[in-house]
C-alpha cells in the first residue's frame, strides 16, 4: 500500500507514525509546502516573548527523525498541486526546483490545516501587519520588534492566540491594545465569564476596545500603522497582529469536488473518510461533529487533529476506530490567570434550543486552611432532564485546567452532575479539599435538580416582582447590597423567619453561594418556597460588568 499525506503538522504527522506503526510493509510519503514539519505552533507566541528561547526546541520532529525512526519520507517544500482522484494520482511541484511530478497513491490524506484569515481591508498587506500561523512568521515579527524598536502594538482579535500574544509582547515593554469585534474576549467563554480577563487585562496596562470593527490601516511616513474602526477610533502603533481567526484550507479538496460542509471544512465521515473513499482528512481543514450538540463544526485544535490522524490511519488499515467527535476542550494563559472550557457555552445552547440548567461556584483550589488558596470561578450546564454534563468553564490563578480536564473526561463518557457529585480526587490540602471543586459542583447542580435547593439567576429573574433576601452580615450589607434586598444575616435567620412573606417566591444570596444554600434548606424545611442566586453577589457583580438590562446596580 502506498500513503500519500499531504501537511505534516499535528493531524498529518501523527496519522503517518500511526500508519507505519500499522504496518512495515506501506510506502509512506509525507508532503509539506513548508520548511518544516511537525512543528509546536502552539508554542509560537512564546518564542515570539522569548520564553522559549531556540527556535529548534519548536520542531517536534525533523525530516531525518520520521526516516531513520519510521521509514516515513518527508518531502519539505513541495506543494500538492492537484489531485486526479479517477487515476488517483497527485501532482506535485518541488518549491525549491519549480519540478513538477507525479506519485500514485491507494490512500491519500489531507491535513492542510487552515490559514489566517486577512480580510480585504484598505492597507491590510503594510510592513509592519503580522499574521502568526508558522516559523518563519514569528520570525519575522521578532525581527521586526528588534529592527523598529517597537513600543505600541494593536492586536486585532481577542482570542486565544490574541491573549496570549498580548501577553508575551508585553515581556518587551510594549504598549498593547487589543481590538475585538465582540464585546468580550475568548468569545468561546459565556460573557459573565469574560468579565474578570478583562479586569485582569487592564491592570497589566492592556487597552480594551471591545465591539469594535476594524475597516482599515494607513502606512504612515514613520513606518507606524494607523488601525481605523468602524467606530471611528484611530490607533496609531509600531506593530499589528492580526488574530482574527483562521479559515479551513480546502483548495485541493475544492479542485477535486470533494465534499466541502457548510461551515466551509472538507466534510468527513467518523472515520475521518471524505467523499472519496480512498481519500481521507484530518486536523483544522475538517468539519466534525460537537460532541455535545451534534451540530457540524470546524475547531482548529492540536489535540483532536492528533486523534483525528490515528482514526485516519486505523481506517485505512481497515480498523474500526472511530471519532467521537469535538468538546473544544482548551485553555489560554492570561498573565496570571488561566481560563480554560471544554463543551457548549450558554450561548449555543440558546441558539439551538437546547434545554439546560446552569451554577455558579467559587471555591478555592486547594483546602481553605492551608496558606495561598485561589478562587476558581466555575460555571456548569447540564441537562434538566439527567444531569448530563453540557459544558463547563473555569477562570482562575491555580488548579483551572485540572478541574476542567476531569469534568472533560467525564463528559466523553457521557458523565452527569451525579457521577461529578461522586468523583473521587486527589486530596492533601496543598492540592484539593475533601469535597473538590469538582465534587461541589455537582452537588450544587444535584441538589438543584432533587429540588432540594433549586437555583435562580441573576440573568433570568425580574428584579421589580421577586422578593431578596440578603443572608450576609450586616456589615457586607451596608458595604453594597441589591436594591430591596431585606438584610437577614444566616445566623439570625431562625429568630426572624416570621418577619418573612410565605406567599412569596424569595431569592436568597449571600456572597458566593453558599450561605445562601444553608439559608434555602433552613427556609424550604420551613414551607418556604426559596431559591438560591447561584454565585450570590460575586456572580451579580459578573453580569453588571457585562451591561445586561435586567441587572441594577448596587446601592450604596
Amino acid at each position: 500500500m502506498k500513503i500519500i499525506i499531504v501537511g505534516g503538522v499535528a493531524g498529518g504527522a501523527s496519522c503517518a507514525a500511526r500508519a507505519r506503526r500499522l504496518s512495515e510493509e506501506a510506502e509512506i510519503i509525507l508532503i509539506d509546502r513548508g520548511p518544516y514539519v511537525s512543528f509546536a505552533n502552539c508554542g509560537l507566541p512564546y518564542y515570539v516573548g522569548d520564553v522559549i528561547h531556540e527556535e529548534e526546541n519548536l520542531l517536534v520532529a525533523t525530516p531525518e527523525l520520521f526516516k531513520n525512526r519510521f521509514n516515513i519520507e518527508v518531502r519539505l517544500e513541495n506543494e500538492v498541486a492537484n489531485i486526479s482522484r479517477d487515476k488517483k494520482t497527485v501532482e506535485i511541484k518541488d518549491l525549491k526546483t519549480g519540478r513538477v511530478y507525479v506519485e500514485p497513491y491507494d490512500a491519500l490524506v489531507l491535513s492542510p490545516g487552515a490559514s489566517p484569515i486577512k480580510p480585504p481591508l484598505p492597507g491590510i498587506e503594510s510592513e509592519g501587519i503580522f499574521v502568526l500561523r508558522t516559523i518563519p512568521d514569528s520570525r519575522k515579527i521578532k525581527q521586526w520588534i528588534t529592527e523598529k524598536k517597537v513600543k505600541s502594538a494593536v492586536i486585532v482579535g481577542g482570542g486565544f492566540i490574541g491573549l496570549e500574544m498580548a501577553e508575551n509582547l508585553s515581556l518587551f515593554g510594549i504598549q498593547l491594545s487589543i481590538i475585538e469585534m465582540q464585546t468580550q474576549v475568548l468569545p468561546p467563554f459565556d460573557p459573565e465569564m469574560a468579565s474578570s480577563l478583562h479586569s485582569h487585562l487592564k491592570s497589566h496596562g492592556v487597552s480594551l476596545c471591545l465591539g469594535e470593527a476594524v475597516t482599515g490601516f494607513e502606512k504612515n511616513q514613520d513606518s507606524s500603522i494607523t488601525v481605523m474602526t468602524k467606530g471611528g477610533l484611530k490607533m496609531k502603533s509600531d506593530l499589528v497582529i492580526l488574530s482574527i481567526g483562521v479559515r479551513p484550507e480546502v483548495k485541493l479538496a475544492k479542485e477535486c469536488a470533494l465534499e466541502i460542509g457548510q461551515r466551509g471544512g472538507i466534510r468527513v465521515n467518523e472515520h475521518m473518510q471524505t467523499s472519496d473513499a480512498h481519500i481521507w482528512a484530518v486536523g483544522d481543514a475538517v468539519e466534525s461533529r460537537d460532541f455535545i450538540t451534534g451540530e457540524w463544526i470546524t475547531v482548529p485544535l492540536a489535540g483532536p487533529a492528533n486523534r483525528q490522524g490515528r482514526v485516519a490511519a486505523d481506517s485505512i488499515f481497515g480498523r474500526t476506530t472511530h471519532f467521537r467527535g469535538i468538546q473544544g476542550t482548551a485553555v489560554c494563559k492570561v498573565f496570571e490567570l488561566i481560563a480554560a472550557l471544554t463543551g457548549a457555552n450558554e450561548k449555543n445552547l440558546k441558539r439551538l434550543n437546547i434545554p439546560y440548567q446552569k451554577v455558579y461556584l467559587y471555591p478555592g483550589h486547594h483546602a481553605g486552611y492551608y496558606p495561598n488558596a485561589k478562587p476558581i470561578d466555575m460555571k456548569i450546564l447540564f441537562s434538566p432532564k439527567d444531569g448530563r454534563i453540557l459544558g463547563a468553564q473555569a477562570v482562575g490563578e491555580e488548579g483551572v485546567e485540572k478541574r476542567i480536564d476531569v469534568i472533560a473526561a467525564l463528559i466523553q463518557k457521557n458523565g452527569t452532575v451525579y457521577d461529578l457529585e461522586e468523583a473521587e480526587l486527589c486530596y492533601a490540602p496543598q492540592f484539593g479539599a475533601a469535597k473538590d471543586p469538582v465534587n461541589i459542583a455537582g452537588m450544587l447542580a444535584a441538589n438543584a435538580l432533587r429540588n432540594d435547593a433549586p437555583l435562580a439567576h441573576w440573568d433570568q429573574i425580574d428584579f421589580k416582582n421577586v422578593f431578596f433576601l440578603d443572608v450576609r452580615s450586616s456589615e457586607e450589607y451596608s458595604a453594597e447590597h441589591v436594591e430591596n434586598a431585606v438584610n437577614i444575616p444566616l445566623d439570625k435567620i431562625r429568630e426572624n423567619i416570621s418577619a418573612l412573606p410565605r406567599e412569596k417566591e424569595i431569592y436568597v444570596y449571600c456572597g458566593v453561594g453558599q450561605r445562601g444554600y444553608y439559608a434555602v434548606r433552613a427556609l424550604r424545611c420551613n414551607g418556604f418556597n426559596a431559591f438560591n442566586l447561584s454565585g450570590g453577589m460575586k456572580s451579580y457583580k459578573a453580569f453588571t460588568n457585562q451591561g445586561l438590562p435586567t441587572v441594577k446596580k448596587v446601592m450604596q
